[in-house]
This record gives structure tokens, sequence and C-alpha cells, in this order.
């Protein structure tokens, strides 16, 4: 059985009635209050009764219909309403602002906010994004109620925007953010205002390494935006988490009176990866490269190799490809990680690699490495010194990054809020 849905538009100025159907006021605003229900519950009411706001809770409510509110009883006997800490006034905070589709991974505009009763209790079901709730607030009511519902978002893929909200003591679940990629977080934040991407950032906080993970897909100027408000050593902890040719991106986009301090503040091993990486040019191989990845000598067995893999602290996206190396330390081979699991535990990477592989010097400028790693079908191409030995690793997601036009997403549609 399909649920009767009320507007909050059609609640909101509407009559409040007492038992005996008298009007005695009318009602200002909804209440809930969000917690671990996928639907919330209406608490109560917003009445302006004789000039004041009263609070009427809802147990005293007998009817909630879009011609009058009727009161229980024929005395009215009610409280001044004094919001209280994680209570949301559904009008007054969420109506006509954005809020957080977490399904679609978009920001939507709450233009009406659908109530129905369920289960004998009223709850929120679900918000209507389309022009349908503007065109009905601004019609006479008599006219308002001819335009049906619209496609409905179901309140349990919400997440409202709070840290606007007076006393509202609770922030964005970061378990709900967490079930979207870093880039797809990245892209909220980009749609979103400056104090609501704000907001994003310290749900994701509560993760260090989702929240490296989101700065890292971040465009320079929120990177910029965001980081501006830090202080030089909350800066460097976020730094010290992102994978250090970011990492050195990043602090290369600081202002310069504060990239010293930052630098100087990362951790030693991160802050050795990052000075070296800032000696090159941005647009260059060693400016792209990432200094993380697995070199192995020659003479390492397939089983040494994938225990080396299982030890290394390099982030799993470096070590699908393993580099070999001769007794000097130069590169003579790869291997993928496929191809070890499937090799002999005894072979050696000297009968397993694929020889003489195709690298990159630090100098290389963006077009060379393109026509390379198009030429040779690369995902990634290492960066080797005059003496052939290891400096990086540019992989084809770095290359890809710069070649893509500045604010693409927006342009394809990516990061447009759904009004």
């Amino acid at each position: 059985m399909a649920l009767a849905i009320v507007h909050l538009s059609d609640l909101v100025r509407s009559p409040l009635l007492d038992g005996n159907g008298e009007r005695v006021g009318r009602v200002v605003d909804v209440i809930v209050r969000p917690g671990g229900e996928s639907h919330p519950r209406v608490t109560g009411l917003v009445a302006a009764i004789g000039g004041r706001e009263l609070f009427v809770p809802i147990w005293r409510v007998s009817e909630l219909a879009v011609g009058g509110t009727r009161l229980e009883g024929e005395t009215v006997n009610l409280g001044r309403f004094e919001r209280r800490p994680g209570e949301l006034l559904l009008a007054r905070d969420l109506s006509s602002r954005h809020l957080i589709n977490v399904v679609g991974a978009r920001l939507i505009r709450a233009n009406e906010i659908e109530l129905a009763c369920v289960e004998a209790e009223w709850r929120v079901v679900g918000v209507d994004p389309t022009s349908r709730g503007v065109v009905r607030r601004l019609l006479p009511r008599a006219l308002a109620r001819r335009i049906g519902p619209g496609p409905i978002v179901d309140w349990e893929s919400i997440e409202p925007f709070v840290a606007h909200v007076p006393t509202a003591r609770m922030r964005i679940p970061y378990r709900k953010l967490a079930r979207l990629r870093p880039a797809q977080i990245a892209d909220l934040v980009e749609a979103a205002s400056h104090e609501e991407g704000e907001e994003i950032i310290e749900a994701v906080g509560q993760d260090h390494e989702l929240e490296a993970d989101v700065f890292e897909e971040l465009d320079s100027d929120h990177q910029r935006e965001f980081l501006a408000a830090r202080s030089d050593d909350d800066a460097a902890r976020l730094l010290a988490t992102m994978a250090p040719d970011d990492a050195a991106d990043l602090i290369a986009d600081l202002d310069q009176d504060r990239r010293m301090p930052v630098l100087e503040a990362l951790p030693a091993k991160q802050q050795a990866k990052v000075r070296a990486l800032l000696s090159y040019h941005p647009e260059t191989a060693g400016g792209l490269m990432s200094p993380d990845f697995l070199v192995l000598a020659e003479s390492t067995t397939v089983a040494g190799s994938l225990d080396a893999v299982r030890a290394s602290e390099a982030p799993p996206e470096a070590l699908s490809t393993i580099f070999v190396s001769d007794a000097d330390g130069r590169l003579v081979g790869t291997v993928s990680v496929v191809r070890l699991v499937k090799a002999d535990p005894q072979d050696t990477l000297e009968s397993v690699a694929e020889r003489d592989p195709v690298t990159v010097r630090p100098d290389a400028d963006l077009h060379a490495i393109v026509r390379k790693m198009s030429d040779f079908n690369l995902a990634a191409s290492p960066v080797v010194d005059h003496d052939h030995k290891m400096l990086g690793v540019v992989t084809v997601d770095d290359v890809l990054e710069l070649l893509m036009p500045t604010g693409w997403r927006r342009d394809f549609g990516m990061t447009a809020a759904q009004e």
C-alpha cells in the first residue's frame, strides 16, 4: 500500500486547530531529531500562537493534514519553543538547501521535503529536488495542491549539512561517506560551497587515510582553499599521509612563506621523498613520477619476490609491477605480480622478467612521456638516471591528469549539483 505523502510546504503556514476545529494559530516548522534511524521521526511542531513561537509535541497532534493541523483536546497549554541539541527544523534548516545524496554521489537541493505516517508515526521519507517544490511554494495554496509530487529521493540515502544549525552538535556521519570512492567525495566537495566542503572534509577527517585520498583528488584551487585555514603542523600531518608526488605538488602550490615550514614539519622519510621531487619541473617525468616502487635483484627467487611484495610499505597500486636490477643496481627488467604468481617459486627473477624495459629520463617533458607510453602501450614507465638506476615511476593516471583540461569534471557534469 502506497504511503500518503504530505509536502512540508503544505504544512508550513497552515492553520493550527484545537479539538473543536477552531483556529488557534499556524504551523511554523516541523521538528525532527536525526539519529540511527533511516527515516527520522517527527518529534513536534513549532507553532505561532498569539505572536509567540510555541512547541507542540507530536503526541498533542491528532491530525497532520494540508487543510489544518488539529490538536488533541480543547485547551491549548503549550510551552515556548527553545531548540534542543540535535534537533533539526525542516523548513528553517533544510528546505531549499543542499543535501548529499550518498547513493548518487551528488548534491541535491531540498526543494520539497516529504513526510508520511508510517506505522502510526510521522516520519521524513524523502526529498523532491525538482522544481515542483519551488513552484508549489510560490503559488496560492489552492493552485499549489494541484501540483503532484516529483520523483522522490529516499531519505535513507540523504545526509544534510548541519554545521550552520545552532546547537546541532552533529556532523555528517563518516560511515555514509565511507561508502563512496575518494574521487566521488572530492566531486562533492568541489560542487559544494566552502562551508559545505569544510563539513565534508571534517567528516572524512575521522579517517586520515581517506582524508588524504580525497585531498589528492581535489583540484589545486580547492586544495589551497582548504589548507589555508590549517596550521602548518596540521597541513604537514595531512601531507604525510598523501602519496609523495601529490604531497610535492600541493607544497609547490602553497604560498611561498608556508612551503618551507610545512615541508620541514613532515616526517623525515616523507620529507626526503618530497624534497627530491620538488627539485624537478612539475611537468617533467621527474616531477610526475612516484618514488614508491619495489626493485629487487635479478637473483631473487619468485618466492622471495612475493614475500617482498607482502612486506613492502609501498601502496598496493605501486606493486602491480616489480622492477629488476642487476648486481650494480641498474634496471634490467620488469615482471608483473600476476606472472610471479604463475611462475615456479624456485625460479629467479632473471629467468622470468621481461628484459630491456622502456624507460624515460627525469627531464623528459610531457609530450615525450605520452609518445613513449602510447608507442609501447605502457601503463607505467620507469624513470632512470644516467646510470640506468631507478628514480621513480610515471603512471598513466599521472599523465591523464595533466592532459585533461582544467575544470573538465564540471564541463561534463561530474560535479554539478542537481537543482
